[in-house]
C-alpha cells in the first residue's frame, strides 16, 4: 500500500510537471515575435541607422566646406599688419611725398588688398556717429562726446575692423564718446 501511494504520488508529480511545461512552452511559443514584426523592428533598425548615416555626411561636409573657408585666416591675419603699414605710409608719402612715389605704394597697396578681397578678407565699414556694437567694435578708450547725439556712439575710429567670409578676424579698435 506504501509504494502504491509513493507511486501515485510520483505519477501526480509527473503530470503537474507536465502541465506546467505545457503552460511554459504555450508561453513561449505566444511569446516569440512574428516574422512580420521581426521584419518591421528590422526596417525601422535600418531606416535610424540610414538616417543617423545621411547626418554625418551632411555634417562632415560642412565642417569640410568651413575648414576651407577658414584654412587661411591664420595668414590673413598676419598680413593684416602689413595692410595697416601700406595704409600708415600712403598717410606719411601723402602728406610730404614725391607725387609718383604715392602712385606706385597705391597701385601696390590696392593689388595686395584686392588679392586679399578675392580670398574673403572684407573691411568693416565703420564710421563717426555709428552706434557701438561689441559684436564689431573693441572700445579702446572713453572720452567726453563733443555732442550730445556723440553720446554712446563712435567718434574715432584707430584701427580697421576685418572680416573673413563674414566671421570677424579683428574687431575695429575705437573711441566712444561718453
Amino acid at each position: 500500500m506504501e509504494n502504491q501511494d509513493i507511486n501515485e504520488e510520483s505519477i501526480n508529480n509527473q503530470e503537474e510537471n507536465n502541465v506546467q511545461n505545457d503552460t511554459a512552452s504555450q508561453d513561449n511559443v505566444t511569446a516569440a515575435p512574428s516574422p512580420e514584426e521581426l521584419l518591421a523592428e528590422e526596417k525601422d533598425r535600418y531606416i535610424r541607422l540610414y538616417a543617423e548615416f545621411e547626418n554625418y555626411k551632411k555634417r562632415t561636409s560642412k565642417e569640410k566646406m568651413e575648414f576651407f573657408q577658414y584654412a587661411n585666416q591664420e595668414m590673413m591675419v598676419s598680413m593684416l599688419g602689413v595692410l595697416d603699414d601700406f595704409e600708415r605710409a600712403l598717410k606719411e608719402i601723402a602728406k610730404n611725398g614725391n607725387p609718383t612715389d604715392l602712385q606706385g605704394v597705391e597701385l601696390i597697396y590696392q593689388k595686395f588688398k584686392n588679392k586679399l578681397t578675392e580670398k574673403g578678407l572684407q573691411t568693416m565699414e565703420v564710421r563717426a556717429g555709428d552706434s557701438f556694437n561689441v559684436d564689431f567694435h573693441e572700445a579702446i578708450t572713453q572720452i567726453p562726446a563733443p555732442s550730445e547725439d556723440l553720446k554712446g556712439k563712435i567718434v574715432d575710429v584707430i584701427e580697421t575692423g576685418y572680416t573673413l567670409n563674414d566671421k570677424v578676424i579683428r574687431f575695429a579698435k575705437v573711441v566712444t564718446g561718453n
